[in-house]
C-alpha cells in the first residue's frame, strides 16, 4: 500500500451513525472497529468505535472515531489529518517532520492493533495521525 492522506474526524459517541450515514451518501465499502474488540473503553464505551474507515470504489478516504474516554468533544477541532501505510522509513520522515515542535500526545510507537502509530500537534496547531501498518 503506498502512504495515503486522508480526514480522521471525531465525533462525541456518534461515530458509528456519522460514518454509517456519511456511507449511503458517498457509496463505498465501510468498516467499523470497537473499543472492546480491542480490549479498551469498558462499561459504556465497549461499543463505541475506536476506528472506522469508508472506502469508496472512486478512491475518496474517510477515517473517523469516537473520542477516547476521558477526552473532550471539541466541535470544529474534531478533526486530524491521517497518514498512513506500510512504508516505515517513508512514514517515519513524516513523523520526525511533524513532531519537531510539535506537541506529541502519542508517541511513535507499536500499538494494541499492531501497528505502529503516533498523533501530535504540529507547529501551526494542526493535529496529525501517522500510522504505519504491518510492523
Amino acid at each position: 500500500m503506498t502512504s495515503r492522506l486522508n480526514p480522521y474526524l471525531s465525533f462525541p459517541g456518534d461515530a458509528r451513525q456519522a460514518l454509517e450515514f456519511y456511507k449511503s451518501v458517498l457509496g463505498g465499502d465501510l468498516s467499523l472497529n470497537t473499543y472492546g474488540e480491542f480490549g479498551g473503553g469498558g462499561g459504556a464505551h465497549t461499543d463505541k468505535i475506536m476506528h472506522g474507515r469508508l472506502e469508496t470504489a472512486g478512491g475518496l478516504t474517510l477515517m473517523g472515531a469516537d473520542n477516547p474516554p476521558g477526552t473532550e468533544h471539541k466541535p470544529g477541532n474534531n478533526f486530524a489529518v491521517s497518514l498512513s501505510g506500510d512504508d516505515p522509513d517513508e512514514l517515519r520522515g513524516y513523523w520526525d517532520k511533524l513532531s519537531e515542535g510539535a506537541t506529541v500526545a502519542v508517541p511513535l510507537e507499536k500499538q494494541m492493533w499492531g501497528d505502529v502509530f503516533g498523533m501530535c500537534t504540529d507547529k501551526f496547531g494542526i493535529s496529525w495521525m501517522v500510522n504505519i501498518g504491518g510492523q
